[in-house]
């Protein structure tokens, strides 16, 4: 049978999925890494360790499913975006891979913010400044550890770093390279005054490519290990947020994708490069003739992690002697309170927040608590929070028409509860793609597209069938919407006050 591999270089994982050509999922491997967290606010991964265990999922998935190397038609390459490596004249790394959630370039950042051609800066590279930007990044190791700045012969992403490893080629796609902060949306080019900015040159980053593009090949030594064969075609793909909208078929101009997992991330698909006024929003390229338009947000599924583990243990033992999972525990309490958790709000940014406001300062807070609230009340709080700061993003969305549906994917799909909020939340009807992962799924699709198996990239919808479907309650939305007015009011009312408290926590 023939066959699409589909790899997803994530922050916490890889997940390489193999797909068929009429859209059969024939297997699928997860392969885990460390984070190193070697300061506050730091975040780091060896990128030897992330190719080596990317790799041997591919390898377990060819081993396990028993697929046929014969039968692989093509490979098609996914990551995270906004890494930085300093590579020497080698192709050794002098720094670990530097992750898009490393806040050490946030005064960086804000002196980006200052400048005087920081609007039209972001307009060119469509990317918010901020401090998970490789832009913002080359700054800091600049400035702060200048003898590696002055070795580094190269400055790549970990998907580079591993494209290097597996085809020996230095290439970086238009995808990727449209979030660094340093490529020029219209231009579809290095932008020259932010290399200037960096104190970097041209050679000293990959040669830019089409997301199409695909490679020759993969290294003698790579095909083995694999069990591929060497002239397999290896499509360089895109960043996983365009490719999870992709993953799901959210690729109409009427279509909204939302992916809520441990962070969460609204986006929608259109023709040309659109920016925002109030740099709220991101573009990044998907293919030649698609852009992706959105916000991420630090505030997902790790926000109710973090009750769950803080403020939630008496309900977590209890559900443990039962034989329940803690979460649906915790959710099924939050059931039984209305919209609006009896008047207590919660801002859930426990760790800064990107998209729509872009404040590494920003705390969370329970606002309104009061005597007659419970612990279920607390968790109604939370996860409604999360769904407004999702429909602050969605307000945002600089679209050309309504939207008809939102396709959502993530983890909190587990949850009846949470779809349905969304749906309210957001006053659209949600749907639920029967894929697996998102963006592995999207980066076998532009592989299959890529190598002319699937001519039209509008025809991902015949490989994303909808499986469940959750409509807005006109009662249930009209409440959110009064909800997030509060919402919007507390964030912007408590802003200089997260800026000292911010200021409190890192002097300790």
């Amino acid at each position: 049978m023939d066959y699409c591999i589909g790899l997803d270089i994530g922050t916490t994982s890889t997940k390489a999925i193999a797909v068929s050509t009429t859209g059969e999922l024939l297997g699928r491997q997860v392969a885990f890494y460390e984070t190193r967290v070697p300061q506050p606010g730091w975040a780091e991964q060896n990128p030897d360790t992330v190719v080596a265990r990317a790799l041997g999922a591919v390898q377990a998935l060819i081993a396990e499913a028993n697929l046929a190397p014969t039968g692989a038609i093509a490979l098609g390459l996914s990551s995270a975006m906004h890494s930085l490596i300093a590579l020497d004249g080698q192709g050794r790394p002098l720094t670990p891979s530097i992750l898009w959630s490393d806040n050490r370039s946030a005064p960086q950042a804000a002196a980006l913010r200052q400048l005087p051609q920081a609007q039209a800066l972001y307009e060119r590279v469509g990317t918010p400044l901020h401090p998970m930007l490789p832009l913002a990044k080359l700054l800091w190791l600049q400035q702060a550890e200048p003898a590696i700045f002055r070795r580094s012969h190269k400055f790549v992403s970990i998907k580079e770093y591993l494209l290097q490893q597996l085809c020996g080629e230095a290439v970086i796609d238009t995808s990727i390279a449209s979030a660094t902060g340093l490529f020029n949306l219209r231009q579809n080019a290095w932008d020259r005054e932010a290399l200037a900015i960096a104190g970097i040159a041209p050679v000293q980053l990959s040669e830019l490519v089409p997301t199409t593009h695909c490679l020759g090949g993969l290294t003698a030594a790579w095909a083995k290990t694999l069990g591929l064969r060497a002239d397999l075609p290896v499509v360089v793909g895109a960043s996983d947020g365009v490719l999870a909208n992709l993953g799901v078929g959210a690729i109409a101009p009427d279509q909204v994708a939302i992916t809520l997992g441990t962070s969460a991330a609204v986006r929608a698909t259109v023709s040309q490069p659109q920016t925002d006024p109030h740099q709220r929003t991101f573009c990044y390229a998907l293919t030649a003739d698609r852009w992706v338009v959105g916000g991420a947000s630090n505030s997902g599924g790790v926000v109710l992690e973090w009750f769950r583990d803080q403020l939630a243990q008496p309900e977590v033992m209890a559900a443990l002697e039962a034989g329940q999972d803690a979460y649906e525990a915790l959710i099924a309490g939050a059931a039984s309170i209305a919209p609006g958790a009896e008047g207590l709000l919660f801002l859930p940014f426990l760790t800064g927040e990107r998209s729509p406001y872009w404040n590494p300062a920003a705390r969370g807070a329970f606002l309104g608590l009061a005597s007659h609230h419970r612990r279920s009340h607390l968790t109604r709080a939370v996860l409604e929070g999360i769904v407004l700061n999702l429909a602050a993003i969605y307000r945002t969305l600089p679209l050309p028409t309504a939207v008809s549906e939102v396709r959502a994917a993530g983890g909190f799909a587990r949850s009846p509860l949470w779809k349905q909020m969304l749906a309210d939340g957001l006053g659209v009807e949600v749907a639920i793609p029967a894929v697996y992962d998102a963006s592995s799924w999207g980066a076998a699709l532009l592989a299959l597209h890529a190598v002319g198996w699937l001519p039209d990239l509008s025809a991902v919808q015949s490989f994303t069938p909808i499986y469940e479907r959750f409509s807005p309650d006109p009662d249930r939305t009209q409440r959110y919407r009064e909800l997030f007015r509060l919402y919007e009011s507390a964030y912007h009312s408590l802003e200089s006050t997260f800026s000292a408290l911010a200021a409190w926590q890192t002097q300790g």
